[in-house]
């Protein structure tokens, strides 16, 4: 085995001109990286704690306003501002738990993986798709609320944003949401690098900055001098406060209980990127898990004191969340504790630093989603092409991915947070869940030094992040839950579907290779006749291409055929094929029902039923740029050569033309030969020649290919007898004029019809049918047109020599025959009959 460079991948000696598309996304996306380029930085405690934090810590600015949301919708008014802080002590307990449960996967795990790693290696990779599916749903309505949160943020700074006559609100939210979505999805491609201090900054930011509002607010608090919000002054029909509809009575009812469930999963949303660090243990510098530990436990930290402050601001200042999402409850709380004045720069410095952890945080998922992709695909549990780098040492094809299905959600729900959590917290919580139960069969299974405190802290959260999980599927089902609950286990099982053929797939090649390992041979087929049909729609220069290629082949029997199903384009065809004195047979094929994968496919498989019999169908096809090729390509040709490859003994190989190419440089040719006035021209010359293995390369790169020897004629095997008068089967026909000046009609018509499937001796006799195929073989100097007659009983094969085309003898067409019928094969064969078209 032989391991060697790409020819001018890294000198830019190659010779061969780039083409269109890759020029444009060399561009684009810069020069392409070599393997060598792809290293790993080693993050310290600082730098992880800014790069691997912006997703959970970024929660804070909306965790408090989703709590609010649910407790004045359901007409709590003044009393929401109270029951927000136990619920909010309840999500901190709850975020407490899942950060001593992370602790100890992170001791264990340390390389990448986090959740998916852990159930799949405690409970099988099957099991493990839960995790996965619900990662991948995480990662990828992560991204949408992010960016939508982000452009709240932005529009809450920018007020006049909102307040456009042309367009409404929720629609520039909508248009900041898509754009900060194509710059990030335009950013990975480029290979942005998540390691990079720059992505450390926007926590730090965030963090700060939310840490002094707080902590004025506090101050002010504690003096009396902190705004506090008159929620009766606020603007009706825009915010969630409706003080004209009172339902104080929920305070003493059971729907209480409901809403308090439902304002606790909004409030859920606080603690999503939690786990974002679990999936980078191997980033960080050794030793990986200790350090991921204290990386786990300051992000907690931070995160509690920001939704706790924040939420404590809003108890305190009634700052209340607007229906179209703008101004945020976080704007509002840093516009009354900064006032105007020189705090108006501090209160923009916090939005901006707000819009940017947000948007950073979206964008963890651009890295998280694509690896993630990339080891479940590995497992084969997604398809393959998720492992590929593409150009920029990326996974490309997980970034295109995630961008085109997050951006489907956001047109779809819009951009409003609240509206968007329904599909959030389900699979964050559905993965804590899974990491902490599979945690908790480690500590059975290997009983380490302190393994049942481990145990409780794991199961506990395994328990609570699980119903919680249930209280998102119950109270926010009709919200959107209930596309989750439906996709998560259809996602599941597709997966573990295409599992299931990766792995037949595997065991096949396995037994292979234990067979040889045993010195077992491998079977080598031995064909005695190598048919090959080169399916034909028109005659153009795809076609001569096609039929060039199939000579090289050097086919025991080689023909043409075309499906009819327009005669007059297929007399046509017939005209240009006869005119550029095509020495390969033709053969039109009727096809009524117009299912040209199943005629093909039948054809394919008569011919291959036949003992020793190998059958290569080609397919010419001409090639266009990909955008215009899937405009005018029905992709006919990829099902007949699916529907081929699944027959034993056959292969189709579609063979592309670039016509507008292979026209350049024969128009190139035309014009030197013009120069050097050698008057040779042919019509064959006009295809270049396909490459033969062993053959020769030409000057230019070009391959040379060694003269296809003479056509054999069929050679009698199969459907179509050999054009030669069978001596032993049957008298000849008599000898007479040519079958066009045959007697009168009445003559055959006088004579009783014999059913074809009768037919098993030579002698004279009248049939009746339907022509089912035409075919003009060549013989020598002349031709003979095959036509296959068949009727309810059977067919059979009338040869008429010297013809090429006999008016009103069409596929579809009915005929009576009469004359010598001999026997080749088993198969009845007429000779030169005499006709008469029926009606």
């Amino acid at each position: 085995m032989a391991v060697r460079k790409a020819a001018g991948l890294l000198g830019g000696g190659d010779s061969l001109p780039e083409t269109f598309g890759y020029s444009v996304k060399r561009r684009l996306l810069g020069p392409p990286l070599v393997n060598e380029q792809l290293g790993e930085e080693r993050l310290s405690i600082p730098l992880a704690l800014g790069v691997l934090s912006p997703d959970g810590i970024s929660s804070s600015a909306y965790g408090t306003e989703e709590i609010l949301i649910e407790l004045l919708k359901s007409g709590l008014l003044i009393a929401a501002f109270t029951v927000l802080l136990p619920i909010t002590g309840v999500v901190l307990f709850v975020l407490a738990l899942v950060v001593l449960s992370y602790r100890e996967v992170v001791t264990v795990y340390t390389r990448t993986g986090g959740s998916y790693v852990v159930a799949r290696d405690n409970f099988g990779p099957r099991v493990a798709q839960i995790a996965a599916v619900a990662l991948l749903i995480d990662y990828t309505v992560t991204v949408a609320v992010q960016t939508a949160a982000g452009a709240a943020a932005i529009v809450s700074a920018i007020p006049e944003l909102s307040r456009l006559g042309f367009i409404s609100a929720q629609d520039v939210l909508l248009i900041i949401s898509v754009v900060a979505i194509l710059i990030m999805c335009y950013g990975n491609l480029r290979g942005i690098r998540e390691a990079g201090r720059a992505f450390a900054l926007p926590t730090y930011l965030f963090s700060g900055s939310v840490s002094v509002m707080i902590l004025v607010g506090l101050a002010r608090e504690a003096f009396g001098h902190l705004p506090i919000i008159d929620v009766n002054t606020l603007p009706p029909n825009q915010t969630y406060y409706d003080y004209n509809n009172n339902k104080m009575s929920l305070l003493i009812s059971g729907a209480l209980i409901l809403t308090l469930l439902r304002a606790f999963a909004n409030g859920g949303s606080s603690l999503t990127g939690i786990e974002a660090v679990s999936n980078a243990v191997s980033a960080l510098k050794p030793p990986e898990g200790p350090n991921a530990r204290k990386v786990l436990v300051t992000q907690g930290v931070i995160l509690a004191f920001l939704v706790g402050g924040i939420s404590w601001l809003a108890h305190v200042q009634h700052a209340t969340p607007y229906i179209v999402g703008t101004p945020t409850v976080l704007s509002q709380e840093a516009s009354l504790i900064f006032g105007g004045g020189a705090g108006r720069i501090l209160f923009y410095f916090v939005q901006g630093a707000t819009a940017l952890i947000l948007f950073t945080g979206g964008n963890t998922s651009f890295n998280g989603f694509p690896f993630l992709a990339s080891f479940v695909a590995q497992d084969a549990f997604l398809p393959r092409w998720l492992t590929k780098r593409g150009h920029r040492l990326v996974f490309s094809n997980g970034i295109i991915v995630l961008t085109v299905v997050s951006l489907a959600l956001l047109l779809a729900v819009g951009a409003n947070v609240n509206n968007l959590v329904p599909f959030y917290a389900i699979g964050v919580f559905t993965g804590f869940s899974m990491a902490g139960f599979g945690m908790c069969k480690y500590h059975l299974k290997h009983k380490e030094r302190g393994w049942r405190r481990r145990l409780v802290i794991n199961f506990s959260a395994g328990v609570l992040t699980g119903f919680i999980v249930l209280i998102f599927a119950v109270t926010k089902f009709t919200e959107g839950a209930w596309l989750v609950v439906v996709v998560g286990p259809i996602g599941v099982f597709v997966l573990i579907r295409l599992n299931r053929e990766y792995r037949a797939e595997d065991r096949v090649l396995e037994n292979i290779g234990d067979r040889r390992a045993a010195g077992i041979a491998p079977r080598q087929p031995n064909y005695t006749r190598r048919t090959v049909f080169v399916f034909v729609d028109s005659m153009d220069l795809a076609t001569l291409a096609a039929l060039r290629y199939a000579r090289s082949l050097r086919p025991t029997s080689l023909r043409a055929v075309h499906f009819v199903i327009d005669s007059a384009k297929a007399d046509r065809l017939r005209e240009r094929w006869v005119r550029f004195g095509q020495d390969v047979p033709f053969e039109m094929i009727d096809t009524p029902d117009r299912r040209l994968v199943h005629a093909s496919q039948e054809l394919v498989q008569r011919e291959a039923e036949q003992p020793g019999t190998h059958v290569t169908v080609v397919l010419p096809r001409r090639s266009f740029s990909p955008l215009i090729g899937r405009m005018l390509h029905d992709r006919t040709a990829d099902k007949i050569a699916a529907a081929v490859s699944r027959i034993p003994d056959a292969a189709a190989t579609i063979i592309p033309f670039d016509v507008e190419s292979r026209v350049r440089v024969l128009e190139e040719r035309h014009a030197a030969r013009t120069v050097k006035a050698d008057g040779t021209t042919d019509v064959d010359a006009a295809v270049e020649h396909p490459p033969v293995a062993g053959g020769p390369a030409a000057p230019g790169g070009r391959q040379s290919v060694a003269s296809a020897p003479a056509e054999r004629p069929p050679d009698g095997a199969g459907r179509h007898p050999a054009p030669v008068p069978p001596a032993a089967s049957g008298p000849p026909a008599a000898s007479g004029p040519p079958a066009a000046s045959r007697p009168a009609d009445g003559q055959v018509a006088a004579t009783e019809v014999t059913p074809i499937g009768s037919l098993h001796e030579p002698g004279k006799v009248t049939v009746e049918g339907r022509v089912m195929s035409l075919a003009i073989r060549p013989v020598e100097q002349n031709s003979v047109l095959a036509c296959e007659i068949a009727d309810e009983t059977g067919s059979l094969t009338a040869l008429f020599y010297g013809r090429k085309q006999i008016p009103g003898v069409d596929c579809g067409s009915r005929v009576r025959l009469q004359g010598s019928v001999g026997m080749r094969e088993g198969r009845p064969v007429m000779i030169n009959p005499m006709y008469v078209l029926l009606g």
